[in-house]
This record gives structure tokens, C-alpha cells and sequence, in this order.
């Protein structure tokens, strides 16, 4: 792999106006530099400067949509072939990681709580705990991760990545209270009377949005988030049918032939899929089957009766075919999550809109004054790098808040 890494860092061109930089990357990271101090032999400052941009750049150079970010947006594209951007990111950060201590400001002797340890929650944590914020993370399931975890299958990304970042948030100080829900016992009224100054919440989105068909209830039909924490309870049968076509129907279909199913098909309302290039390519390689311009009628215990849908040449559609029986023994939706509305319905002054999403100004504070939140909870269904980009700047609204109240003691 290193030779690989190296010849593929050989090939960058050390552009003026990187492209992978200024279109490609919601994050910003800095890839000509990262690949110049690489092939200097200088593998731990490019690791800090991946990490101080990035708390997530192992995780993002594994699952982000590189084709159209970073490795799209490569001028040797042009030419032939991307370099190949996300695997020198990954070999630079997985190299380096073990090896980040984390340098704190002295002190403020402020206390911040961050409700959820996904990509939101960990960035936040790790930039207030730099600037000297007492941070304890809370936690609702026993591990760390949120939808990394329990959302993205271990083939995509590793769970022993997302244990090594629980045991590194614990050397940085950074108290968390696993298998603990915020919005029962403790809610935000109790974390303010308890002295937090500030709190952060990046709860996600967990809760599995319905087709509104007939038979989502039904004992053989599942929803994708609820699947993918632990696919080992679940016995789909041999033959499976996945509705929707985004990464997680992809991750769906692929842990379900992983597990032993023998026929899996993804059903498309459109002539594509919403997926990734690459995760879709990926799928096929598995065998996973595509059936394209299906639109969903009903479940049924012998599988999901599905409509042909008809479109002009603009795209729009004309017309649906009658329901006919697609055989399934299971039958998986994934069509997106929403939040769950815990945390706001056991609290006053949190203002949500009509998706159930966290209602925030431009800086990520919400109605309620100390309290901010950003991530899936607020932008709806995103990818890891768009929730990192906006949790930093959140933690930046953060301090701003955090410096306000302290000069006004």
C-alpha cells in the first residue's frame, strides 16, 4: 500500500488554485500541502495539520464521496485518472493518529455539554476542549460514533477506528456517560441547573421516515436504521427487497448478501440511483440486483407491490403502471431519517421546523439562549465532512459565547 501511496502523491502538480481544495472539499483541506510535507518525510505534520483541520480525517478519507469532491475535482482528472486523494489522506491519518496529544488552552472553568458523539458531537468536543472547556459527552448509546457506528456498515468503515477515537477523547480530558439519554431523567433544564455553561446538541436523525404505503408494520418489513445497528438480529431470508437508492439502501444490500442473502434488489423510484458512483459500483460488484422507475404501492408478506413509473424526456413523470408483486421474503425501507423530538418536547424555548429539524441562526445557536446545535439534527441527512465543516464553525460560535460570558462576571 505505502508504494502505492507514495507514487500516487508523486503524481499531484502542487497546483496554484487546487480545485481539490476550493470546489471539492466542504472542509477546506489543504491537499497540495498535506501531499508535500508527505513526500518530505514530514508524515506527523502533515497528521496534525490534516487533524487540527479535521478531527475526522480518518474517518472522511474512508467514506466520503470522493469522486465528487476532492478526487473529482483533480486536475489529473483531465488527463486520465484522479490521484488518488482519500487513500494518502488515510495513510497519513490513520499513521498519525495514535500519535495526537491534544494542547489545551489553560482553563476557563467553564463546563460545556455536547448531547451526541457522532461526527458533530466529536468535532465540538475536540475544538472547546483545545480552547479550555471542561467537556463531557452524553451519550445514549454504549458507544461512540452515532450514525458511524450504528449507521455505517464495519466493511466501509472500521469499528476499531471509532474505538481508538473513544479511547484518544478520553486522553484529551473529555468526559463521556455512555447508554445516558437526554430528555428523560436529565434533560437541558437539568444540565443548566447542574452549572454547564453552554451545551451543544447533535443528537442526529434516527428516527426512519415512512413511505405512508400499507403494511410498514407488518413482521417481515424493516427500516434501514433500524437494521444496520445490528444486522445479526434480523433473518431477512434468501431473497430481500431494499427501497430507495441512496448509501444507506447501498448499505443495506451489501450487508444483507454479506449476511447470507441470496437474492437482494434495490428498487429506484427514478431511472438512477441517489447513491454515490462508487457505493452503487460497489453494490453491483456484490451482487446486489437494480430494478429502475419503481414507485411503491404496498407491502405485503410475500413482498412490496411496486408501479412502473413512466417520465417524458424532461424528466417528469406522466404516468404509473398497475401494482404488481415483486417476491421478497423481507422487505428493508430506506428512504431517510428524521430527529427525534426527545430533547425539545422535555424543554422550553427550542424552536423546531416542520421536518422536526433544530431551528438555528447563522452562528448555530438556537432559540433557547446557551444552547446551540448543528449536524444531521439542523441540515437534515448528511455526510460526514458537511457535519464536520459545520460543527467547527459552531464551536467557533461557541467560544465567541462562552468569552462573552465570562468578561461579563
Amino acid at each position: 500500500m505505502a508504494i502505492h501511496v507514495i507514487d500516487e502523491a508523486r503524481r499531484c502538480l502542487q497546483c496554484k488554485k487546487p480545485l481539490c481544495r476550493i470546489k471539492g472539499c466542504p472542509v477546506q483541506t489543504n491537499v497540495p500541502e498535506m501531499i508535500r510535507l508527505f513526500l518530505e518525510g514530514s508524515i506527523n505534520e502533515a497528521g496534525a495539520m490534516l487533524f487540527e483541520n479535521n478531527p475526522l480525517s480518518i474517518i472522511c478519507s474512508l467514506v466520503c464521496d470522493h469522486e465528487k469532491q476532492c478526487e473529482g475535482n483533480c486536475i489529473q482528472l483531465r488527463k486520465g485518472s484522479a490521484i488518488q486523494i482519500s487513500s494518502i489522506e488515510h495513510y497519513i491519518s490513520n499513521t498519525y493518529f495514535d500519535r495526537v496529544t491534544l494542547e489545551r488552552a489553560p482553563s476557563t472553568g467553564q463546563t460545556v455539554a455536547v448531547i451526541g458523539s457522532g461526527p458533530a458531537g466529536i468535532t465540538v468536543a475536540i475544538k472547546l476542549a483545545q480552547r479550555g472547556y471542561d467537556v463531557t459527552i452524553f451519550e445514549r448509546m454504549d458507544k461512540i460514533g452515532g450514525m458511524m457506528r450504528y449507521g455505517i456498515p464495519d466493511f466501509r468503515l472500521p469499528l476499531s477506528i471509532l474505538d481508538r477515537y473513544e479511547k484518544k477523547l478520553r486522553e484529551f480530558g473529555i468526559c463521556i456517560r455512555p447508554n445516558r439519554t437526554i430528555g428523560g431523567l436529565l434533560t437541558l433544564d437539568t444540565l443548566f441547573a447542574d452549572g454547564y455553561d453552554a451545551i451543544f446538541i447533535g443528537s442526529g436523525v434516527w428516527r426512519p421516515r415512512s413511505l405512508g404505503v400499507k403494511g410498514e408494520s407488518l413482521g417481515n418489513c424493516h427500516f434501514a436504521v433500524d437494521y444496520l445497528q445490528n444486522p445479526d438480529s434480523f433473518a431477512l431470508g434468501d431473497r430481500v427487497a431494499v427501497i430507495g437508492s441512496g448509501n444507506s439502501a447501498m448499505d443495506v444490500a451489501r450487508t444483507a448478501i454479506r449476511k447470507g442473502c441470496r437474492y437482494v434488489t434495490v428498487y429506484s423510484r427514478s431511472n438512477k440511483v441517489a447513491a454515490s458512483v462508487r457505493e452503487f459500483e460497489y453494490a453491483q460488484a456484490d451482487g446486489v440486483e437494480f430494478e429502475f422507475c419503481k414507485g411503491v404501492d404496498s407491502i405485503t408478506k410475500d413482498g412490496p407491490l411496486m408501479r412502473d413509473r413512466h417520465f417524458d424526456e424532461e424528466g417528469k413523470l406522466t404516468g404509473e403502471g398497475d401494482p404488481v408483486l415483486c417476491p421478497a421474503d423481507s422487505t428493508v425501507i430506506a428512504v431517510s431519517q428524521d430527529p427525534k423530538d426527545k430533547i425539545v418536547r422535555t424543554t422550553t424555548g427550542i424552536e423546531t421546523n416542520e421536518k422536526g429539524l433544530v431551528e438555528v441562526d447563522e452562528t448555530g445557536a438556537t432559540t433557547r439562549p446557551g444552547v446551540f446545535s448543528g449536524g444531521d439534527v439542523v441540515l437534515g441527512p448528511c455526510n460526514v465532512v458537511q457535519v464536520v465543516n459545520d460543527a467547527k464553525h459552531v464551536a467557533e460560535a461557541m467560544d465567541a459565547y462562552l468569552r462573552e460570558k465570562r468578561g461579563a462576571k
